[in-house]
């Protein structure tokens, strides 16, 4: 089955913006020794979309446009290890043990990002996403007012009648396994902002489940309904809807017999999922059964752009991710300006 065409066009006007911004944003890539990660940044270097940085274990010839660090030799380790040991000395680590964390890739690769010596991170592609996620946490700054790190999976299904002309948001297929109401209620504010700042739309929010508008009575759908009262509270002027089943969500009959006189139901474009096993399990039945294609999966909650690939991701899956962290990156300089 070909690409759904509104991912294609998704990405080309990503592209379009990064080949005409003046400054191009230093990415990192931990995992620069791995083939896929240098084919990807051999591309991305090639377009003129960003300047991929490749943290490697041994001189390695590399594309023009690409540069390769390695990290135990570079003269910012000591800086990288001072900034690791102020974060982490309450928890106990020592002066050693930062400079010894902060030699590793993907611990040298979250501080060159903290420290502003790259504007963002894509990693995941060789390590575990359990580990990749505990070195950010260890090295970046949450943004101001939020204690959650959760993830937002950009997809484009082959209809373009669905969410944003084809475009949905799931969240959290990757790291919150249950969470609580006010996690789950932070997630959906997340994966809002994520649909706002990335797909520069207004965000559709529904908060999933299998009951709809009190179809069915069950603790579960307590949960929901209770994260549903404090994202009203934290943020009144969101559209946000549950409790809602799947197609009362997504289609219009549905979501106006289920739900009728909802801003949500039948129009939604960001789906928060009850919790990790759902999202995930979800996530990949609409990709491998439905035809849909995996743009990125976007950290949330992080001070700087950093996402993350997985082990069994392509070049063209890098490339991807990269062009969405470098997006985020140009434009948090823009607000910033």
């Amino acid at each position: 089955m070909p690409p759904p065409e509104s991912g294609v066009s998704f990405m080309a006007r990503l592209r379009e913006r990064l080949r005409a911004t003046p400054s191009k944003q230093r990415i990192v890539f931990p995992e620069g020794d791995d083939t896929r990660v240098q084919a990807a940044a051999g591309q991305l270097a090639g377009e003129g979309l960003l300047k991929p940085v490749l943290l490697v274990s041994s001189a390695l010839e590399v594309s023009a446009g690409v540069e390769a660090v390695r990290p135990e030799e570079s003269p910012q380790l000591g800086k990288y290890a001072r900034l690791l040991w102020e974060r982490r000395r309450s928890r106990g680590l020592s002066e050693m043990e930062a400079v010894e964390q902060a030699a590793r890739p993907l611990y040298f690769a979250a501080l060159m990002v903290e420290a502003g010596d790259a504007e963002g991170e894509v990693a995941g592609a060789v390590h575990a996403t359990a580990d990749a996620v505990q070195a950010i946490m260890h090295s970046i700054e949450m943004l101001p007012g939020r204690s959650l790190l959760s993830s937002a999976h950009l997809l484009a299904v082959q209809d373009r009648s669905y969410g944003c002309d084809g475009l949905l948001v799931f969240a959290d297929a990757a790291l919150v396994v249950r969470p609580t109401p006010i996690e789950l209620a932070e997630i959906a504010i997340a994966a809002a902002d994520v649909t706002r700042t990335v797909l520069e739309t207004e965000p559709l929010v529904a908060l999933l489940s299998f009951s709809t508008k009190g179809s069915a009575r069950h603790k579960e759908v307590d949960r929901i309904l209770e994260a549903l009262r404090y994202i009203k509270a934290r943020r009144p002027e969101l559209q946000v809807d549950g409790e809602l089943q799947a197609d009362a969500a997504l289609l219009l009959p549905a979501g106006r017999s289920k739900a009728p006189g909802s801003l949500v139901a039948g129009r939604a474009n960001t789906l928060v999922f009850p919790d990790l096993n759902s999202a995930n399990i979800g996530y990949k039945l609409v990709e491998r059964l439905g035809g849909a294609a995996l743009l990125a999966v976007i950290l949330e909650g992080l001070s700087r752009p950093v996402n993350i690939v997985s082990k069994g991701c392509t070049s063209e899956d890098i490339v991807h991710t990269a062009i969405l962290t470098a997006t985020q990156a140009a434009r948090a300089q823009r607000v910033g300006a």
